[in-house]
């Protein structure tokens, strides 16, 4: 039996995003032919186009992020996969500002690939275009995984900074190496008790035991190097925390921005519980944490997991941090 509402096999994306624009068409337009999302306010300062992209199943990421103070486009994908070259390619001329467009791409295969594809038909128009690499995940960040860190929940963060830097006509020079020194600083890593169900057949992409989870899971369902006892939340965030704090290694005068963030299934009142574990951690370790996201902002689909991001934060990474944002996921 169908696990999801919908009308009919290959529906559930394009029908969603009809309605996402007409929920937010203040905010947003959406091009059913291409297949793409576009800020209706962007800010006149900005030089250069914001643009990002990914497989459908993640909501909010990336189209509730399109709107003044973040993404100019984003192009969404079928569920996990990555958007065509051609909806980037479309996405990426509407949007182009005087100095071109800079995409925001997650590492994983496909994604690198289409973002590569359109990038090149973008120099043969004529259009300068960049490309800052999100690789924030701690699971696969091992000689064994060719394609090397997958890139998760910092993708967020990046979008919001990079964001309100583009904001203060920054040229795409500067917000390539103000990106990449962010993914740098960015480290996230989730956990999860239950997979998601898959649309086309209702069925959970993997099974566990009562009472254990997957450490490191990926959100795509991709199952971790290990499982682990669940136990007690407290424990579970001090591993998840200190692992983060290992590889970042922050300085003493150095805070953090942290995401807690839902994978789809689980409830603003484990969330919060989460978060205020983090913050016990962080104040045990003496790491301020200077600014920060609770909620559901990477989901994968209804997966019954969550995940800790952090990023090691300077003073002009707050200022843009904080600067005016107006999307239909995330406005101050």
């Amino acid at each position: 039996m169908a696990r999801y509402f919908e009308n009919g096999a290959g529906e559930l994306v394009p029908d969603a995003l009809s309605g996402f624009a007409r929920a937010h068409a203040d905010l947003v337009a959406y091009d059913s032919a291409d297949g793409y999302v576009t800020a209706r306010h962007p800010s006149p300062m900005r030089r250069v186009g914001l643009l990002s992209g990914g497989g459908s199943g993640h909501e909010p990421m990336h189209t509730g992020y399109v709107g003044a103070g973040m993404l100019d486009a984003a192009c969404p994908g079928r569920i996990f996969a990555s958007p065509h070259n051609r909806q980037i390619f479309r996405a990426s001329l509407a949007v182009a500002g005087p100095e071109g467009v800079l995409h925001l791409v997650k590492n994983y295969t496909g994604d690198r690939i289409n973002f590569g594809i359109a990038a090149e038909r973008l120099a043969d128009a004529g259009i300068a275009c960049s490309r800052v690499l999100v690789d924030d995940d701690l699971a696969s960040d091992s000689d064994g995984v060719a394609a090397g860190r997958r890139g998760t929940g910092a993708t967020v963060l990046l979008e919001k900074v990079l964001g309100g830097a583009a904001d203060t006509g920054m040229g795409r020079t500067e917000l390539v190496e103000l990106g990449t020194a962010l993914a740098g600083r960015c480290r996230t890593l989730a956990a999860a008790s239950a997979a998601h169900h898959a649309p086309a057949t209702g069925e959970p992409a993997f099974a566990l035991p009562l009472g254990e989870l997957e450490y490191g899971v990926g959100i795509h369902g991709e199952r971790a190097d290990r499982t682990r006892s669940q136990g007690q939340v407290g424990a579970l965030v001090e591993d998840m925390t200190g692992a983060l704090l290992d590889a970042l290694r922050p300085g003493p005068d150095e805070p953090v921005v942290a995401l807690v963030n839902g994978l789809g299934s689980v409830t603003s009142l484990e969330l919060y519980g989460i978060f205020g574990e983090l913050g016990r951690v962080l104040d045990a370790r003496r790491v301020r944490l200077a600014r920060h996201l609770v909620g559901d902002h990477v989901t994968a689909l209804d997966m019954r997991g969550f995940s800790l991001t952090l990023m090691v934060a300077d003073p002009v990474t707050l200022e843009f941090y904080d600067a005016p944002v107006h999307t239909p996921a995330l406005r101050w």
